[in-house]
Order: C-alpha cells, then sequence, then structure tokens
C-alpha cells in the first residue's frame, strides 16, 4: 500500500509522519486488500479568526472507487485521531456496499426527478464570490458510472456535491445535496437550449426506481 503524506504551513517531522502511518494503517487494516493508494494531507490555516484550524484530510483510492474523510481541531495529532476514525467508518461502508451489490440491486434515494432546468446557477438573493486565487488542484480518474453509482460515491468523499462522467450519457455531471433536503443534478444544456433528453428519460428512470438511503 502506498502512503503519501503531504502538509500545507506544516512541518512534517519524523514524530508526526510516523503518527500517521500508526493511525492510518490501524485503521484500514482490515481493508488494505481494497486499498491501492492513500493520500494524507495536513495543513494549518494561517488566519487566526479560523477556529478549528489544524486540518487532517485522507484520500484513499480503492479499486476505482474514492474514499476520502476530513476533520479539523485546534492540535494536528487530535485532527489526525478524529479523521483516522472517519476513514474507518467510511471504508466500512464502502466495503458494505461492495457486499451488498454482490446480492442485490443498488437502490438509491429519490435522487432525481424531472424538475425543470434552472436558466442560472446563481442565488440572487446574494452576490456570488468567488476564490482570491486557486489555491489547490487536484486530478483523478473519470470512470463511466451510472447516477445511482455517483451517489455512492458521493456518500464516500465527505463533499456535498460530486462530479462524474454519465455512463449512459457520456456527459460530465455533477450530483449535489440540495439545501432543502433530497440531491439534485447538475448537466449541461445543448447549444439549442434544449437539456439532454436521453439523460430526462435515465433521471425518470432512477427517481421511479429510488427507495430510500440510510446516513450512517
Amino acid at each position: 500500500m502506498k502512503l503519501v503524506i503531504q502538509g500545507k504551513n506544516i512541518e512534517i517531522t519524523d514524530a508526526i509522519r510516523e503518527y500517521v502511518h500508526q493511525k492510518i494503517e490501524k485503521a484500514i487494516n482490515h481493508f488494505q486488500n481494497l486499498t491501492t493508494e492513500v493520500d494524507v494531507h495536513l495543513s494549518v490555516a494561517r488566519n487566526p479568526r479560523i477556529n478549528p484550524k489544524q486540518t487532517a484530510e485522507v484520500t484513499i483510492y480503492a479499486n476505482g472507487a474514492v474514499v476520502r474523510a476530513e476533520e479539523s481541531s485546534e492540535n494536528m495529532y487530535a485532527s489526525i485521531d478524529l479523521v483516522a476514525d472517519k476513514i474507518a467508518r467510511q471504508m466500512r461502508k464502502y466495503k458494505e456496499k461492495r457486499q451488498d451489490k454482490t446480492h442485490a440491486p443498488v437502490k438509491a434515494t429519490e435522487v432525481l426527478s424531472q424538475q425543470p432546468v434552472a436558466p442560472t446557477l446563481v442565488n440572487e438573493e446574494r452576490a456570488p464570490e468567488l476564490p482570491g486565487e486557486v489555491v489547490r488542484m487536484k486530478y483523478f480518474a473519470m470512470p463511466p458510472m451510472t447516477v445511482q453509482e455517483a451517489l455512492e460515491q458521493l456518500e464516500l468523499v465527505d463533499h456535498d456535491f460530486y462530479m462524474f462522467r454519465n455512463a449512459e450519457t457520456g456527459e460530465i455531471n455533477v450530483i449535489y445535496e440540495r439545501n432543502h433536503g433530497g440531491y439534485g443534478v447538475i448537466q449541461p444544456r445543448n447549444n439549442n437550449g434544449h437539456t439532454n433528453g436521453k439523460f430526462a428519460e435515465i433521471a425518470h428512470r432512477a427517481s421511479k426506481s429510488a427507495e430510500s438511503l440510510t446516513r450512517k
């Protein structure tokens, strides 16, 4: 298993490196057969108004899937403890989903419905804000997947959105958690101003077949 440790505004000392190895290896000890690479990113916010400000982020590449967890506190060692516990829970959830797939079809929540596409993604109640500069870039594989598979992946990455390549349309889509509950999908609009009809059919089928989603 490959384990990579990176830091931002923090020196990765031998003591920290050893602590990360100890905690992360223990957390994923039962899942090493699923794991190909583990990336650990430790960072300290320079802004004293940000509290807690010491963050540990773990990203695990597991047989084509990405499992991620992030925790922050006022102490880096405490953050590492918290994220190790969280990534262990995420990996357990991932393993259970893999086992469920071998016994029954995947079930998803009421992810999508045939809603009209919003003319704009800008919230009119507040002015849009963009970061002053790009502070980090990430690269990852984007194998084709269904909407249900993208929803499962969303649960594993500890984000409120997930970008994926739709297996049936070949387009790049984004599935996200809605502020008022449920999930939505952003899809590209064609040059003629209409959305992809095939995708709408997929969304309708997903909505009809969805039953429930248990958050752990």
